[in-house]
């Protein structure tokens, strides 16, 4: 599509919500117009048109918190823009990740977890490791070092493959997730993160070898 085909609103304005990219996280809202959008795609960088000033405006150029844009999808009615982005910084003014950042609600029954809890468990794995807490398991695994993870991956893969063959859904879900809990705390200590894991697999995604799959 070219982007004159969009439809802007009778002040040639189109909502646009940032996404972080990797995380899923909504992170703001604002309004382009043909012009800021087309310096977003010039520059790689999210730019708006501020309502209130009545001027462009790119996200990060006071603070340096820039939202490197990674990809932008438009909607079903190409009226409302997803520009899912690399963030460089806080995308909210108030210093929050995210300008969303107050729970309004929340069903606890329906709020199992998805995919960004491997990135909060991520955090808070290092977390432990800026700020040590005495008694802390990840802080013990850190202490002792690479031998002593690798040992135990070696042992919750040795348990999750017995939960499996027990044919037990319960028990492999446990296991597995000791097991994901273990890689993580490795993958950090060898300074590797998901989000590079991430990469390798879109890259194998995206070749031949995906046919191997």
């Amino acid at each position: 599509m070219n982007i004159n085909e969009l439809k802007y609103n009778h002040h040639g304005l189109i909502p646009a919500v940032l996404q972080d990219y990797h995380t899923r996280q909504v992170l703001m809202v604002a309004y382009m117009n043909e012009e800021s959008l087309k310096k977003t795609l010039d520059t790689g960088k999210a730019t708006f048109f501020s309502r209130s000033r009545q001027e462009l405006w790119t996200k990060g150029e006071t603070s340096g918190n820039y939202q490197e844009v990674v990809a932008i999808d438009y909607d079903c009615d190409a009226d409302a823009l997803l520009v899912q982005v690399n963030p460089q910084g806080p995308a909210c003014h108030t210093g929050e990740t995210s300008c969303f950042y107050r729970n309004l609600y929340t069903d606890d029954a329906k709020a199992l977890g998805n995919v960004d809890i491997l990135h909060s468990l991520a955090d808070r794995i290092q977390e432990r490791k800026d700020n040590p807490v005495e008694g802390s398991y990840t802080n013990y695994l850190f202490r002792e070092g690479v031998d002593k993870i690798c040992k135990k991956i070696g042992e919750e893969s040795a348990e999750t493959i017995i939960a499996a063959k027990n044919d037990s859904k319960e028990e492999l879900i446990y296991e597995a997730s000791d097991l994901l809990y273990h890689l993580a705390v490795l993958l950090n200590n060898q300074g590797v993160t998901f989000d590079a894991l991430f990469e390798e697999l879109t890259k194998r995604h995206g070749n031949e070898r995906k046919r191997e799959y």
